[in-house]
């Protein structure tokens, strides 16, 4: 199979990025699409705003405003589900990112959220230090946005990457990419938004399920339907409801999540990209860069691309 990170990988005793590791195991010519990425769900669940209202779980939302004092730490416990922000994740080899938007009511900022408003950060000066690489930012999950909020977070965003851009709708290869000079596939999962530089939702495999027996059975499950057209992520992450929330008091989703990462990892080591009907494409988990989820994909890569 034609497997490969795009294209760096941590330096295994430092941690540090070595941008020439991986330019002469890539398939230039393999289409992102057969290709394993590294993938952060809720990339910017790292900085959880406490002074803002709940946007979920529901049964916590309906509590927050009587009792917020005691309910906001216990939803930044549950809530965070990173602590590498933006630029630590891409020197982990991340290259997927799961980004999502909340408005503000009364004003027209945004803000990442993961049920606390967070402020907005995008950095896109790591991209003019790594001219080869390419990520995908995958906006969804947009709560309490009016049009003219799409409208604005779009046009800021193309101004932002400019030629960075890679328009729809041909998946294209390493190659295609470094010869045009773009870095930056834009997928924005709303309808009624639609340009040349926006690509549609990126198709997400989310177990919605606290134990990883669970996630990996359906895991298992999307794979035998098929892989889909395109780019598709398969989501390591652990959901926990309100309820979760109020009876793990003293737990916190990191403390669940890194129990939890050993039996997800040894699924992780059973996969391999391609395009037959069982390859995996990106896979996505919480607390990237804290343990060898980046290096077990890498080694994945370094044996179907040999020596």
């Amino acid at each position: 199979h034609n497997a490969s990170v795009l294209p760096i990988s941590p330096n295994m005793e430092t941690g540090v990025l070595s941008v020439n590791k991986w330019e002469n195991k890539v398939t230039a010519k393999t289409e992102t699409e057969r290709t394993f990425l590294l993938g952060s769900h809720d990339a910017m669940a790292y900085s959880l705003d406490m002074d803002s209202s709940v946007l979920e779980p529901k049964k916590i939302k309906a509590l927050d405003k009587m009792f917020s004092t005691f309910l906001r730490p216990i939803v930044k416990k549950w809530g965070t589900a990173q602590e590498k922000n933006i630029s630590e994740q891409l020197d982990a080899g991340m290259r997927y990112f799961d980004l999502r938007v909340a408005g503000k009511p009364e004003s027209s900022d945004l803000f990442f959220y993961h049920g606390l408003y967070t402020t907005m950060t995008v950095k896109v000066k790591w991209l003019g230090q790594h001219t080869k690489e390419v990520v995908i930012l995958a906006f969804s999950h947009f709560k309490e946005m009016s049009a003219d909020q799409h409208t604005n977070l779009t046009n800021f965003l193309k101004e932002h990457f400019k030629a960075k851009l890679c328009p729809k709708p041909q998946v294209p290869s390493l190659k295609d990419c470094w010869e045009s000079g773009y870095q930056v596939i834009l997928s924005y999962d709303n309808r009624s938004v639609d340009d040349p530089v926006l690509w549609p939702g990126i198709e997400y495999w989310w177990a919605d399920h606290s134990d990883p027996k669970e996630v990996i059975s359906y895991l298992n499950n999307q794979k035998q339907k098929g892989r889909p057209e395109g780019l598709f992520v398969a989501g390591l992450n652990l959901t926990f409801d309100g309820n979760d929330m109020l009876l793990y008091l003293t737990k916190s989703l990191k403390e669940k999540t890194m129990t939890a990462y050993p039996l997800l990892l040894d699924w992780v080591k059973e996969q391999h990209s391609g395009s037959d009907k069982e390859s995996v494409n990106i896979i996505a988990g919480d607390f990237v860069g804290v343990n060898s989820f980046a290096q077990d994909i890498i080694q994945l890569n370094n044996a179907d691309n040999g020596p």
